[in-house]
């Protein structure tokens, strides 16, 4: 693996009265392919907006890229791609897929410029890298759900980052475009190089495509290879009664995003 970007430091994370996470020490290299997995409210979504830049931790540190998160600026923050957790979008919003792909631009070209040639094609060759270049011009909210967050990971993709943050990237759709989904993070972690940070409650489906996971249950519970982390102790431990093991011994955790 290469050189750690991201290193946390016995940093806790929360708010007046509530700790989120808790002394989290844990470094990303550059490249890796990780997944971050533990139940509702194990610190997940507060790990994601520390990486952001978005929470400072209340004790210990946070470097992102050799610079501390309270110090980040708008160009370091255009080098994390971030995918949100998928809501509900509007299908009459007059947005074509084009133009929801030119909103990853922005981040990097701060506030007063605007977009040139290049960030149209910039743009472009992102769709293209998700296999989306057919539709630019079709309305966003006339494509499929999985279409729809193929074009959501091409707008991570125009800025060009070094990092891309998932949350929750297969919320919501058949698992059949689950699989589709996770194979296309898989190949853009592989063919352009980005160190990929995936959230998620689906064990199963990313066990095979992960370098590397890390099981949250408030603390850092583990981190290793995933046949390092899942095994039937550990995960008993985090997930208690909602761990079920199926004839086949595949890991089912009953843990049901809320959104």
């Amino acid at each position: 693996m290469g050189t750690p970007i991201i290193r946390f430091s016995h940093a806790t994370f929360g708010f007046p009265g509530v700790i989120a996470l808790k002394d989290i020490t844990l470094e990303i290299a550059e490249g890796e392919f990780v997944g971050i997995i533990g139940p509702n409210g194990s610190g997940k979504t507060t790990l994601c907006k520390a990486v952001l830049g978005l929470m400072r931790p209340l004790e210990g540190s946070l470097q992102i890229f050799d610079c501390s998160c309270e110090e980040l600026r708008c160009h370091h923050r255009a080098r994390i791609g971030y995918l949100p957790q998928k809501g509900r979008l509007d299908q009459n919003f007059p947005i074509t897929v084009l133009e929801a792909v030119m909103m990853g631009r922005y981040g990097a070209l701060g506030l007063f410029r605007r977009p040139a040639k290049q960030d149209r094609e910039i743009a472009l060759q992102a769709l293209a890298n998700v296999g989306m270049q057919d539709h630019h011009d079709t309305a966003l909210g006339h494509l499929s759900s999985g279409q729809q967050q193929r074009v959501l990971i091409a707008r991570a993709l125009a800025q060009q980052p070094q990092v891309l943050l998932l949350d929750e990237p297969t919320t919501g759709i058949d698992i059949t475009t689950q699989h589709s989904v996770l194979d296309l993070v898989r190949r853009l972690h592989r063919d352009l190089g980005l160190t990929v940070l995936l959230v998620t409650h689906d064990i199963n489906m990313i066990r095979p495509q992960v370098d590397r996971m890390v099981l949250l249950k408030t603390r850092l519970f583990a981190a290793g290879a995933p046949e390092a982390v899942l095994k039937l102790d550990i995960l008993q431990q985090v997930y208690g009664k909602d761990l079920v093991i199926t004839e086949k011994d595949l890991i089912i955790v009953e843990d049901y995003h809320h959104r």
